[in-house]
């Protein structure tokens, strides 16, 4: 991986050159330099610097994973209006998995199980425990990366499982490490009038984040945006995750996750490629502790994921075979792409692509 050059790129905004300053001496940016980053209408300057903090990081590496995708039911007692996947019991297009189903879903090649779902209404705790158990002792070989800070969190409001406990339990049969999903946007304005009654908020999003680290358990971290947040919540937020990686140290990946319009249709339209890029261009300079940004290709396409690895992302994900929460909200982007398509888009880039595990332990370089 050779290391990036500190050559100064090209920049139309004046502003931005103190913000390379920084960047090029490894400062850390302010709220200030983030909003900066946001409102400058110098998209390549502001790319140019991501992608030299990326260059320092990995140099033309670009990781992905041979996944599986698993919503074991979309059965939710929340309301979130911004969600097309979740249902009622009775309600169309909704759907329960058995563990034995979702066993059958699993190939011998998938590297890592993605596991994520509705806040179902009845189904006890000990059946995600049996869940994750059944998966490690068929497929020992698999990484288990499984249910949200918000998941984790209803288990304690419909159980009264503490979250220390269920990451224990839930560690004890199998699970490596957990997703990002349900972080949202941390703001309270956005949390009333999206309507997450009896869901985590920020504080307790970042609380079982923070357990999870400390009990060795690697998390990713997500904003969902390009619907009615502000620049400034954008800012906030990642400024927040800074903050809570600071303190705990378990984050692997931040994956922006742009808003799809869907049915619930909070903007007239989904937020265009020229916002994706920015967003993970800030987040790569702006979140200077977490080791990787992800393109993540279901959402953005894969044309602006392959552009987004000159913007500070320096991971696609991966296969993400039978991906259902942004595909209910009518994301235009296949249902799942076989290594050889992750390959080209990183190759069409220009990047070198890296075969890799849940936890980023390289296993390929494909040069």
């Amino acid at each position: 991986m050779p290391a990036a050059t500190a050559a100064s790129p090209r920049l139309r905004d004046q502003r931005l050159l103190g913000v390379w300053d920084r960047v090029r001496a490894g400062e850390r940016l302010s709220r200030a330099d983030g909003l900066l980053l946001f409102e400058t209408d110098d998209l390549l300057g502001v790319g140019r610097m991501a992608d030299f903090a990326k260059q320092r990081r990995v140099g033309d590496w670009v990781f992905f994973v041979i996944n599986r995708y698993v919503n074991p039911t979309n059965l939710c007692v929340l309301s979130c209006k911004f969600c097309d996947f979740a249902r009622k019991p009775g309600e169309a297009g909704a759907f329960e998995h058995s563990i034995e189903d979702i066993l059958a879903m699993i190939k011998p090649d998938v590297r890592e199980v993605h596991i994520v779902g509705g806040h179902h209404p009845d189904w006890p705790f000990e059946y995600y425990e049996r869940l994750i158990g059944a998966i490690h002792a068929e497929h020992p070989q698999v990484q288990i990366k499984a249910f949200t800070a918000a998941e984790i969190d209803y288990f304690w409001r419909r159980w009264k499982i503490p979250p220390e406990e269920a990451l224990s339990r839930l560690k004890a049969a199998g699970l490596r490490s957990m997703p990002g999903g349900g972080a949202e946007v941390f703001s309270k304005r956005l949390q009333k009038l999206l309507h997450y009654t009896g869901k985590a908020d920020a504080d307790r999003w970042c609380q079982i984040h923070g357990l999870a680290h400390r009990m060795g358990i690697r998390t990713n971290a997500t904003m969902l945006y390009g619907h009615v947040e502000t620049l400034e919540e954008r800012v906030d937020h990642l400024l927040r995750l800074r903050a809570q990686q600071d303190e705990s140290g378990g984050f692997l990946t931040f994956i922006p996750l742009a808003y799809q319009v869907g049915t619930t249709r909070l903007v007239p339209r989904q937020t265009p490629p020229t916002d994706d890029l920015r967003t993970i261009a800030a987040s790569r300079l702006l979140l200077d502790n977490v080791p990787h940004v992800e393109a993540y290709w279901v959402m953005i396409g894969e044309a602006t994921a392959s552009v987004a690895l000159h913007f500070g992302a320096d991971d696609v994900n991966g296969t993400l075979e039978d991906e259902r929460i942004a595909h209910y909200a009518k994301a235009e982007s296949p249902a799942g792409l076989a290594r050889e398509q992750l390959l080209r888009m990183i190759r069409d880039a220009g990047k070198v692509p890296v075969e890799r595990d849940a936890l980023y332990n390289a296993l390929k370089v494909w040069n």
